[in-house]
Parts: C-alpha cells; sequence; structure tokens
C-alpha cells in the first residue's frame, strides 16, 4: 500500500490566481481609495481654505447621513435587491420625532420611537420581497410614497424645531483639534459592525450567494427569505437612524426632510465598486466612493462651480464606474480572442517529402 501523502487540493477560485498584494491594490475599491486620496491632496495643496479643519468637519458632516444609509444598502444590492424606500424612512423617522417632541414627550423615548418606526418600515418592505416574492424595485417605490405621504401627513407643512440643545449640539462636535465629528464614532462603531457581518461571517457569505444565484444559495443552505427579511430590517432601522441625525444636525423635524437621498446613496454604493446585479463589492470601496463624492463637492464649490455642474461631474463619474466592468470585460475578450487567433494561425509544419523509388 502506498505510503504517499494526499495531494493538497487546489484553489480554483479565479480571485486567487494573483498574489495579496495585487488582489488588494488592483481593484475597484484600491482605485477609488486612490481617487479619494488624490482629490483631496490637490485641493489640500491648491484650493485655499480646503486643507483647514473646518472644511473636513463639514465634508463629514454633510456626508455622514449617507454614509450611514450606505452600510445596509450595500448589503441588499450584493443580494441582486434594492430599497428605494430609504429617504422616505428618513422624512417618517423625523416626523415622528418631531410630532414626539412636540407632544412634550421625554427625547429618548422619542428616539426610541423612531427607531421603531424604520423597523416597522423595514420588516414591510422585507416581508413582501422575501416572502411574498415581490419585486423589490416594485415594492420600494411604493413604499417610498407610502412613508412619504404618512410623514407629510402627520406633520403637513409644519416644522417642529424645538429640540433640546444638549441634543442637537451633539451633530457638530468634533474630536478635539482633529476636526472629525465626534458621531463619526457611532459610524465606525457601525461600519465595523457591517464590516465583520459582510465579510467576515457565514452570513455574509450567504449575501453574496444570494447575489451570484439565490438557487444556488437555497440548494447549498442559505435561508434567502430570512436574510433578504433581516436585510430589510437593517436598511430600515438604519435609514431611522440617519433620520434622527438628519432632524438634529438641521433642527428641524419636516416630512420632506431627505427627499432625493436614495438617489446619493445609490450612486456613492456603485460608485464604491458594488456591482447593481448583486453577487459583489466591499464595504471599503463603499465608504470611499461616499467620501469622494464628498471630497469632489467641497472643492468644486469652493472653485465656485454651481450646483447643476457638480451634479454633472458626479453623474458623469457613475456612469463611467459601472461602464467600467464592462468595458474593462469587452477589451479582456478582444485581446484573448486576438491571442487565441494568433496561436492557432501559426507556422505550418513542412509537408513531407515524397518517398523515393530507390527506397524499395
Amino acid at each position: 500500500m502506498s505510503t504517499a501523502a494526499p495531494e493538497t487540493a487546489q484553489r480554483t477560485y479565479p480571485a486567487y490566481s494573483q498574489p495579496l498584494w495585487r488582489r488588494l491594490l488592483a481593484s475597484r475599491e484600491a482605485a477609488v481609495v486612490a481617487m479619494v486620496l488624490i482629490v483631496y491632496f490637490y485641493g489640500y495643496s491648491n484650493i485655499p481654505y480646503f486643507g483647514d479643519t473646518l472644511t473636513l468637519t463639514y465634508i463629514l458632516i454633510d456626508m455622514t447621513t449617507i454614509l450611514l444609509i450606505a452600510l445596509p444598502m450595500t448589503l441588499v444590492i450584493i443580494t441582486g435587491e434594492i430599497d428605494l424606500s430609504i429617504a422616505s424612512v428618513v422624512g417618517l423617522s423625523s416626523a415622528v420625532l418631531g410630532l414626539l417632541v412636540q407632544d412634550g414627550a421625554p427625547m429618548g423615548l422619542a428616539v426610541l420611537v423612531a427607531l421603531l418606526v424604520g423597523v416597522v418600515c423595514g420588516v414591510f418592505n422585507g416581508f413582501l420581497v422575501a416572502y411574498v416574492g415581490l419585486p423589490s424595485l416594485a415594492v420600494t417605490i411604493g413604499t417610498l410614497a407610502l412613508y412619504r405621504g404618512i410623514a407629510v401627513g402627520l406633520l403637513g407643512t409644519e416644522a417642529v424645531t424645538d429640540f433640546p440643545a444638549n441634543w442637537t449640539e451633539q451633530t457638530s462636535k468634533v474630536l478635539g483639534s482633529t476636526g472629525i465629528p465626534t458621531f463619526m464614532l457611532v459610524f465606525a462603531v457601525l461600519a465595523a459592525i457591517f464590516v465583520a457581518l459582510l465579510h467576515f461571517s457565514p452570513f455574509g457569505r450567504g449575501i453574496y450567494d444570494i447575489g451570484l444565484s439565490p438557487e444556488a444559495a437555497e440548494f447549498s443552505g442559505v435561508n434567502v427569505q430570512r436574510t433578504k427579511l433581516i436585510l430589510f430590517v437593517l436598511t430600515g432601522t438604519v435609514a431611522a437612524l440617519a433620520g434622527i441625525f438628519f432632524t438634529l444636525r438641521f433642527g428641524s423635524a419636516r416630512g420632506d426632510n431627505a427627499t432625493g437621498l436614495e438617489l446619493q446613496v445609490i450612486a456613492a454604493v456603485l460608485l464604491g465598486g458594488v456591482s447593481i446585479f448583486g453577487g459583489r463589492g466591499k464595504l471599503a470601496g463603499v465608504i470611499a466612493g461616499v467620501l469622494l463624492i464628498g471630497v469632489i463637492s467641497s472643492a468644486l464649490r469652493l472653485e465656485g462651480i454651481t450646483v447643476n455642474v457638480i451634479n454633472i461631474i458626479i453623474g458623469l463619474l457613475l456612469v463611467l464606474s459601472v461602464l467600467s466592468p464592462s468595458l474593462l470585460a469587452w477589451v479582456s475578450s478582444v485581446s484573448n480572442q486576438r491571442s487565441r487567433r494568433n496561436s492557432s494561425t501559426g507556422p505550418s509544419p513542412a509537408p513531407a517529402s515524397p518517398a523515393s523509388p530507390n527506397s524499395h
């Protein structure tokens, strides 16, 4: 009997065909991080006041709402679904918070109820998508209008502004002389939780499996329905938290708060390298994509560029980021076809000379 040790199984995934350093650096996420650094240091060197800590503070405060919602939205899009109702959940949680404060409820209780509103909205979306089987695009377009209508119906055209100063001041406080808002600590904790959930847990691997093939994920043991429900609940809850921050930051609760925010969140997620078709994406790239939008917008505003032009630039950047994978795949396919064609049309072997009659 042979005593030779069994051969070690070879990795066959394409992702492991390159060294670790190349997989980390030669990626869309690394490219987005590099763009953030390039734009920031260019502005730091060439744009007056851009390098001030005050500018950093306002960039982070302006992008906090998008940063928060982009975390669960990334997981939802990786599964191949989408949630367009997030901005309406922000507005609804803001309206509920304002209504309760207006009625004299303690601030802590009002914040808790506003968060529960987000949970309920997420459960409703997730149930319709995961268990009823309706398309998430259709469901969340409907709930976008539903939640916004309820929010406006609660407050009408009225704005509630009577919030305790010790709560509103928390949104503008910074950590010493760093210019980093203290609320970014909350974001850092949530980001660490979502990174661990997506990239270092069986639940996260199930999310990628669902995005690649829900049927295959089901056969491999992933509870697809429960996973989708949990993700929509997380999205609703974090959107409600973002609504509370949004309300306290501006000191105003209105039913139309954050209108159109869902487009900015989705743009940041796609810019960060997440595939709209599901199955691919990393949270590091998404966070960098949000910061890239914030840094570019701030730099252009300080240069006197109008909002319309800024939106055009961000839109073009998003279109290029969405097209780039298809373009690179096409270039690679053409290159491989040419290589195969050249190898198949190489020099043919010389024909054999006929046998001499005297050889017999």
